[in-house]
C-alpha cells in the first residue's frame, strides 16, 4: 500500500496504537522499534487483542496454524517509523489551519504552554501534551487533530543535526518560533554552530514556503543573522531593549520577588499609525525567573498576530501556573522550593543560578544535578558552574553527579545520586531555606520536593 491507501485504511479505523498493551477494538497497531524493544514481535498479539490491522516492517516467520488466519491483516512496510510520520503528515494535510512550530534550546515547553493558554482565549487549540516533541511524539500529536481545531501548536525537540528538518517535514508548520539557541546536546550536535544550524532548519522549511510568519526575539543576534533580509518571511519581532520599541513588541521586567512581574506594549510604530496610546500592560505571573520574559513576549506576539484581545492575553498569562517542574515555586511547611528539575544544560543552568542570586532571601540552598550530553566540553562546563557558585556565596550547595568529583577545585558537598541526597535530607532536615532544585530529568531531582 502507498501512503494514500494506508490513510484511507486509517480513516476507516481512526485510531493508531504503538503499544501492544493498549489495543482498542478496530484500531491499527503500528510496530515501532527501539534499542530495547521491537514492536514487530507483538503484532499478532495486538491483532488477537482487537486491532483490525497491524503495520510491521519485519515479515513474520514460522507462524503457528492458528496464526495463519491473521496474516492477511498484517501490512508490511519498509520502515514503520517513517510510515508513522508519513501517515501523520497526510492527516495534517487534511486541515487548512495555522500550524505553529516551536523549537529552541531552552524554554520551548513553557513557551508552548503560554501560547496555548493565550490562543485558547479565542480558539480551539491543539497543542503538544507533555514532552511529546520527537519523531514519535510529533506524529502522535498530529493524529489528535480534528475538524474542531482552529489552530495547532507543535513543539519540536532535537539532539542531532537533521532532527528539526525531519519534524518540520512531518508537521509542515505555517509559522514558527525558535525560543533561543544555547550550549546543549553538544555531544550530538558537535558544536554550538551545529545547535544553531539544526534549530534553524525550522527557518529553512518556512523559507521554502512563501509568506511564512516567524515570531522572533530581535535581541538574539544568532537568530537575526539567520533570518537576514529574506523577502519570503514575515517577521513578528519582540524585544526587551528600549531601542527596539518602535518596531517590536516590547517588554521589561518590573520585579522578581520571586515571581516575575513585567510590563509590555505593542510596537510604537503601529500604535502611532492606528492613533492609539502607548499604553503599557502590567502582568503579575506565577513564573520564576526574569529569563521567562522572552517566553511571555513570544506568547504575546502570537496572540496579537491571531487577533486575541489584549485584556484576554494578559488574563491568560496571569492565570498560567506551571506544573511541569519548570520554573515552578513550591512552598512547603519548611522551605520555599524553586523546582526546575526537567532539563539542565549550560545555558539554562547559568540563567537559573543568576536569577536565584537576585532573589532576596535570608538563607539560600542550591541542589544541582549534572549536565549531560556535553561531549568533550563536559568538564569545562561543569567547572563554570562551580566557579559561579564560589562567587555566589549561597549558604548551602549540594552537587549531584560523578562529574563534579572530577573537577580540580570543587569545595561543595557532593553526591553520586539522588538516593544519597534523600538520605542527607532525612538526616539534616533543611528548614527555613529558599532552595533551588535544578537538574535534568535523568537526575531524578524531581523526587526531592516531597522531602523538603
Amino acid at each position: 500500500m502507498n501512503i494514500q491507501e494506508l490513510y484511507q485504511l486509517y480513516k476507516a479505523h481512526p485510531c493508531i496504537t504503538t503499544d501492544s498493551r493498549d489495543c482498542p477494538k478496530d484500531s491499527i497497531f503500528l510496530a515501532l522499534k527501539g534499542e530495547s524493544f521491537n514492536g514487530n514481535k507483538f503484532a499478532l498479539q495486538a491483532l488477537e487483542k482487537g486491532c483490525a490491522y497491524a503495520i510491521i516492517d519485519e515479515a513474520p516467520t514460522n507462524l503457528a496454524p492458528q496464526e495463519e488466519a491473521l496474516r492477511e491483516r498484517l501490512i508490511l512496510v519498509d520502515d514503520c517509523l517513517q510510515t508513522y510520520k508519513d501517515l501523520a503528515r497526510e492527516h495534517r494535510r487534511q486541515f487548512d489551519i495555522p500550524v505553529i512550530g516551536i523549537t529552541g534550546t531552552n524554554g520551548k515547553t513553557t513557551t508552548k504552554e503560554l501560547i496555548a493558554a493565550v490562543l485558547s482565549q479565542k480558539y480551539n487549540v491543539l497543542y503538544t501534551q507533555g514532552n511529546f516533541n520527537n519523531d514519535v511524539g510529533v506524529p502522535k500529536t498530529l493524529f489528535r487533530l480534528t475538524k474542531d481545531h482552529d489552530i495547532a501548536v507543535i513543539e519540536m525537540g532535537a539532539s542531532h543535526p537533521g532532527d528539526i528538518k525531519t519534524l518540520v517535514e512531518t508537521a509542515e508548520p505555517t509559522c514558527g518560533l525558535i525560543t533561543n539557541v544555547g550550549r546543549a546536546h553538544l555531544q550530538g550536535f558537535g558544536s554550538f554552530e551545529g545547535v544553531i544550524k539544526t534549530k534553524c532548519e525550522l527557518y529553512d522549511f518556512l523559507r521554502s514556503r512563501k509568506d511564512s510568519l516567524i515570531f522572533i526575539n530581535a535581541d538574539n543576534e544568532h537568530l537575526m543573522e539567520r533570518i537576514g533580509d529574506d523577502e519570503n518571511l514575515w517577521l513578528s519581532p519582540y524585544s526587551t531593549q528600549p531601542e527596539n520599541r518602535m518596531t517590536c513588541i516590547s517588554g521589561e521586567v518590573i520585579s522578581c520577588a520571586p515571581f516575575l512581574k513585567f510590563r509590555w506594549r505593542e510596537p510604537q510604530m503601529i500604535l502611532e499609525q492606528e492613533g492609539r496610546s502607548n499604553k503599557w500592560h502590567k502582568i503579575q505571573t506565577h513564573l520564576i525567573g526574569a529569563y521567562n520574559i522572552d517566553n511571555l513576549l513570544a506568547a504575546i506576539a502570537v496572540g496579537i498576530n491571531f487577533g486575541v484581545d489584549r485584556k484576554k492575553i494578559c488574563a491568560a498569562l496571569e492565570s498560567y501556573v506551571p506544573s511541569n517542574n519548570r520554573s515552578q515555586m513550591t512552598v512547603t511547611e519548611h522551605n520555599h522550593l524553586i523546582v526546575d528539575a526537567y532539563n539542565a544544560n549550560p545555558t539554562s543552568m547559568q540563567a537559573a543560578l543568576e536569577n536565584f542570586q537576585l532573589i532576596e532571601a535570608d538563607r539560600k540552598m542550591a541542589i544541582l544535578g549534572k549536565m549531560g550530553e556535553l561531549g568533550s566540553v563536559w568538564k569545562e562546563e561543569h567547572q563554570k558552574v562551580v566557579d559561579f557558585l564560589k562567587e555566589a556565596h549561597f549558604d548551602e550547595v549540594w552537587l549531584v553527579g560523578d562529574e563534579y568529583d572530577e573537577l580540580d577545585d570543587c569545595p561543595f558537598r557532593r553526591f553520586h545520586n539522588v538516593e544519597e541526597v534523600k538520605e542527607a535530607i532525612r538526616q539534616q532536615q533543611p528548614q527555613g531555606y529558599y532552595i533551588l532544585i535544578k537538574g535534568s530529568n535523568s537526575n531524578k531531582l524531581f523526587e526531592l520536593p516531597e522531602l523538603l
